[in-house]
């Protein structure tokens, strides 16, 4: 008969011309089974904390690479949005410009067509009246003072017809000049 050897790491029955058998119960794979979990389970515990240590460095290192990349990445699209944001408002504010120009321009054209003078005439005109005033002041500086008659009503009418004339002299001398 063929002689028997039993190997006690695989649990297996080898005959004499070398093929195995099974020999242990279903039983015993359970039993070894379960020895093999908790022996995985107490180097785990053992080694798990060392694990998990390693683990937490490497991740720490990964996170830092990747925001030292995307924080070079973030300030080239913060450089780009800001450049964006900075031509868009530019164009805004030469458009804003263009408007405005356009709408005096019309508000100019639609006075100037009602006979409103313009802020140049305006002032031309009043650098005229003070001109007057000036120049009347001095005609009644240089003019001999009236002669007093028993009639005190009489040299007050002369001089307001007088005062009277010489505005209408000068107002028909110098034109009113319109800018278009």
């Amino acid at each position: 008969m063929a002689k028997k050897s039993t190997s006690k790491t695989t649990g297996r029955t080898r005959t004499q011309d070398g093929t195995a058998r099974p020999t242990s119960t279903l039983s015993e794979s359970a039993s070894q089974i379960w020895l093999a979990g908790m022996g995985a389970l107490g180097r785990a515990q053992a080694e798990g904390n060392k694990l998990f240590e390693v683990l937490v460095k490497e991740g720490m290192t990964l996170e830092q690479s990747a925001r030292r990349l995307a924080g070079g990445r973030a300030e080239a699209v913060r450089d780009a949005v800001e450049k964006t944001a900075w031509q868009t408002r530019e164009r805004a504010t030469e458009t804003w410009d263009m408007l405005e120009k356009g709408f005096e321009e019309r508000v100019q054209r639609t006075l100037t067509r009602l006979g409103v003078p313009a802020r140049d005439d305006v002032n031309a005109l009043r650098e005229r009246v003070d001109a007057l005033n000036a120049e009347l002041r001095r005609a009644n500086r240089a003019a001999p003072a009236p002669k007093t008659s028993s009639r005190s009503s009489t040299p007050r009418k002369t001089a307001k017809i007088t005062k009277t004339a010489a505005k209408k002299k000068t107002a028909t001398r110098t034109p009113v000049r319109k800018s278009r």
